[in-house]
């Protein structure tokens, strides 16, 4: 099927949609909700474990330390009853795919021939993890993740990276976070945003720009 060509009132064309992952294509990979979790079931202190990551999560995540040094220092600096392969491999397991969501992105890029450029905060080992298990190379053109380019969202720069990146102008992006703030930052550079709640009300607001599934 050819591509169509979608232009808004301005007449600037619509070539690419930016994404985040956590909390748009994919569960949240390491969130309060998933470190509760590990709590529980493992019996930490979930206050000193939070207390931890709040000191650590920004390295972690710009990709300054690996996941075994994170975990290291915010688990495993005292002896468990558990190992790490445990502990990692339960980590993982708390990710689950958002599938109305992806769906409806791999329609809208084959439908409109959009690029697809994910704009996310995760650490490595994570973030290989999920874009394999869940195979979003499969319709994903490029991941900018801050733990290879070493900048994180709110920063502007990882934005002004992607657009570099993607040879595209701000105006032909709309980008998709469920971060209020982080769509915010976006917008300040001319990029159109869409603060995510779900499937639906992206794809209401999606469709008011013209990305509509047929």
């Amino acid at each position: 099927m050819a591509a169509k060509k979608l232009t808004v009132k301005n007449e600037t064309k619509i070539t690419t949609l930016f994404l985040d992952i956590g909390g748009v294509l994919l569960s949240n990979g390491w969130g309060h909700e998933f470190r509760q979790q590990a709590a529980d079931k493992y019996d930490l202190d979930i206050h000193e474990m939070e207390e931890r990551h709040g000191l650590m999560f920004v390295t972690y995540e710009e990709g300054n330390i690996s996941l075994e040094e994170y975990l290291h220092r915010l688990v495993f600096y005292q002896k468990r009853d558990f190992t790490f392969d445990q502990f990692r491999d339960f980590m993982f397991s708390l990710t689950t795919p958002f599938i109305d969501m992806i769906a409806f992105i791999k329609k809208l890029k084959t439908q409109y021939g959009l690029k697809i450029i994910v704009v996310s905060n995760e650490a490595k080992e994570l973030n290989a993890y999920r874009i394999q298990q869940f195979q979003l190379s499969s319709f994903v053109d490029f991941f900018i993740s801050s733990c290879y380019v070493h900048l994180r969202k709110p920063d502007a720069n990882i934005f002004k990276l992607a657009l570099d990146l993607a040879q595209v102008s701000a105006e032909q992006v709309v980008y998709i976070d469920d971060v209020q703030l982080f769509v915010d930052v976006a917008a300040d550079l001319g990029i159109r945003g869409i603060h995510h709640i779900n499937y639906l009300s992206s794809k209401s607001e999606l469709a008011t720009m013209g990305l509509m599934i047929e």
